[in-house]
């Protein structure tokens, strides 16, 4: 799924448009209460997110509320250079989850990165949607109400990353490359399928792990 995402990856990682900041700062608790959520309008008319009150005049608050559901849509990037993420965003919904199913938790979220960049609203051409870019009979499968909902997306994601690590043994490579490329690929070929896109798809999940697990040692996630 590198390919329909990359723009959005590259927008959210690479580039910032001059005088548009877009901070998703989502500090959502690990529990099944989610804390508030407060959403203020920037003096550049940007938006932030965050799960406390900022003591900023220059700051509007224009929403508040105790989950994510109906914030989406202000703070939805239509235009992928004006949408900047917060990688550490989501880490607590990304702990909760990946420990709670026994996944290693630098690989979820070195999925997330390649996936959508840390964008819980990245949609691709082929309709796979949110964080972990879920297609439509995945998130079926795992139950998923609102695609869009970190807390669901990240859940169903996890679920499917952990039938894909129990199908090849605990591989991580072909469980990644089965992420991208779907299993019936990878098995048809043995191994990782002779995609460019899936190779380098697999390149760069394990880079990102690798960095993920650095941070983690150091306290970082």
């Amino acid at each position: 799924m590198e390919t329909r995402t990359e723009n959005v990856r590259a927008a959210g990682l690479g580039r910032s448009a001059a005088g548009i900041l877009l901070v998703l700062a989502l500090g959502l608790s690990a529990s099944s209460a989610q804390a508030a959520l407060f959403v203020y309008q920037m003096p550049d008319g940007s938006r932030i997110a965050t799960d406390h009150l900022l003591r900023n005049k220059n700051y509007r608050l224009i929403r508040s509320g105790q989950t994510v559901s109906g914030v989406g849509i202000l703070l939805a990037a239509r235009t992928p250079q004006f949408f900047r993420a917060n990688p550490k965003a989501y880490d607590r919904l990304i702990v909760h989850s990946a420990r709670r199913q026994k996944v290693n938790v630098a690989l979820v979220k070195a999925i997330i990165h390649a996936e959508s960049g840390f964008n819980p609203y990245a949609t691709s051409d082929k309709g796979a949607c949110g964080l972990m870019q879920l297609m439509p009979d995945t998130a079926e499968k795992y139950g998923v109400i609102n695609v869009y909902d970190p807390k669901q997306n990240i859940r169903a994601g996890v679920l499917h990353l952990k039938h894909l690590l129990h199908k090849f043994r605990n591989n991580v490579r072909l469980a990644v490359a089965a992420y991208n490329a779907g299993e019936q690929a990878v098995e048809k070929y043995r191994g990782i399928p002779p995609y460019d896109e899936t190779r380098h798809y697999v390149q760069r999940v394990l880079r990102y792990k690798r960095q993920y697990t650095r941070v983690a040692e150091d306290g970082g996630l």
